[in-house]
């Protein structure tokens, strides 16, 4: 156990190093069909991933087929229905996080307009079913996609059909780490409410302003959730560690092994692994890189590693890519700002924080919790943004703070209507139900 808590420990910062990373998704589209495009063919993903070679990204393979693209710290990899990543560098402030999203979005604008294809960013694929989906050649897809329907209803949707956008951010130690944890967690489902951006599920509306986090209540128990562990006396690295351990595996990644390398333990224990009792490889222990690969198989609504991953926000365009980092750096980076953000949930019960989860996919920022609108609650969680990047402090060209990145969340706090509320009442309106304008409008 010592070793698997030291791998947490070793993610301990001073705060002069700390850093955010920011992640978006975004789906292609054939811009005269509107269909999701498969990965080979002259128009396809592996076209675009090749077309941004040019711009000095490398590739990196899996069977022989381009499935990534590394540069200077960041990467562009794809989801399991071709959805396109970019997985920033760590970077110092929110205008860097905003100037290398807006250079990744230019390239592959460049590339697509010569493919005949767009993007565009959904937390829900609008149109396509399932079977409509192409999928990707990776081989640790092979093995979820055999798994999850196995475990939950939703699974396969997760995979194919979603969407989101991310930040992680750095503790200074365990302490640190316990109460970015909680706070952050507990405020997952308002950052669902101000971004949400999903209403439609194959071409029609789909009851849910949010349809991905709908998604994440019926993909596998075990792995996902709000964790109310997190908030019970003695949570920390340990207590994390034995959640992961009580978590199924997936894979074990493996040099020259088929399947891309991915051998397939799904449903196996990784407890057993650790005694050299893995039925998928008997008699072998696991090394630091099996236990870091596992824990990128947990989906909670906070994610820990040598950092903390925020997951609870539906995809968007372009300006709400860095409202979401300006967000959580707001409140997590400044110290008084992430004292008054706990103090502000921290009266919240494991109940609150479950329906508060459900309601925000649904209804957005409607309704109430611990006997307040959930606006006036998202209306405070911004004001304390606010101020802690007014603390922090960081000026782009001596004149301008980061503050400005959240003007449309405090929009959309303040008209309760969220994204999708608004896409809901376009489509009901001037587009006449006509989808192709929502691809026309939305995308990058």
């Amino acid at each position: 156990m010592a070793d698997l808590v030291s791998y947490f420990e070793s993610g301990n910062k001073p705060r002069e190093k700390w850093r955010i990373g920011a992640e978006h998704e975004k789906f292609a589209f054939h811009l005269d069909t509107l269909r999701r495009p498969a990965y080979e063919g002259p128009d396809g993903i592996e076209a675009m991933l090749v077309g941004l070679e040019r711009f000095g990204w490398k590739p990196y393979y899996e069977n022989g087929k381009i499935i990534a693209l590394l540069k200077n710290g960041a990467s562009v990899t794809l989801e399991p229905g071709g959805q396109f990543e970019l997985s920033g560098a760590p970077l110092e402030t929110i205008h860097d996080i905003c100037n290398e999203t807006g250079q990744h979005l230019e390239e592959v604008k460049t590339v697509a307009s010569e493919l005949k294809l767009g993007f565009i960013g959904l937390g829900f694929s609008p149109l396509w079913t399932r079977e409509e989906t192409p999928v990707m050649p990776k081989g640790r897809y092979n093995i979820m996609r055999a798994y999850m329907p196995k475990v939950g209803k939703l699974g396969l949707d997760m995979m194919l059909r979603t969407c989101t956008v991310q930040a992680n951010l750095d503790y200074g130690d365990e302490a640190d780490m316990v109460l970015k944890f909680r706070t952050s967690l507990a405020l997952q489902p308002i950052a669902t409410a101000l971004f949400a951006n999903s209403p439609f599920i194959e071409g029609k509306p789909s009851g849910f302003l949010s349809a991905r986090a709908n998604v994440w209540t019926d993909t596998d128990p075990d792995r996902t959730g709000m964790l109310d562990f997190v908030f019970e006396d003695g949570f920390g690295f340990e207590r994390y560690a034995r959640y992961a351990l009580d978590v199924p595996m997936y894979f074990v990644k493996r040099e020259g092994a088929a399947n891309g390398g991915y051998i397939d333990a799904s449903g196996q224990d990784f407890k057993a692994f650790l005694k050299g009792e893995l039925p998928a490889l008997p008699g072998e222990l696991p090394t630091m890189d099996d236990w870091a690969d596992h824990l990128t198989t947990l989906f909670p609504e906070v994610r820990l590693k040598k950092y903390l991953e925020m997951r609870g926000a539906d995809a968007g365009p372009w300006g709400r890519l860095c409202a979401l980092p300006a967000l959580w750096a707001g409140l997590l980076y400044d110290q008084p700002s992430l004292e008054a953000a706990w103090e502000l949930v921290r009266g919240w019960s494991n109940d609150d924080h479950n329906t508060l989860r459900g309601m925000a996919a649904r209804t957005g920022l409607k309704g109430e919790i611990a006997g307040r609108p959930v606006k006036d609650w998202a209306m405070d969680v911004l004001e304390i943004a606010k101020q802690g990047l007014k603390n922090h402090n960081r000026l782009s060209g001596g004149l301008i703070d980061e503050t400005g990145y959240l003007a449309e969340l405090f929009e959309i706090a303040e008209s309760g209507l969220t994204p999708a509320d608004r896409l809901l009442e376009k489509f009901n309106g001037v587009w006449q139900g006509d989808f192709r304008k929502l691809y026309e409008e939305e995308a990058y």
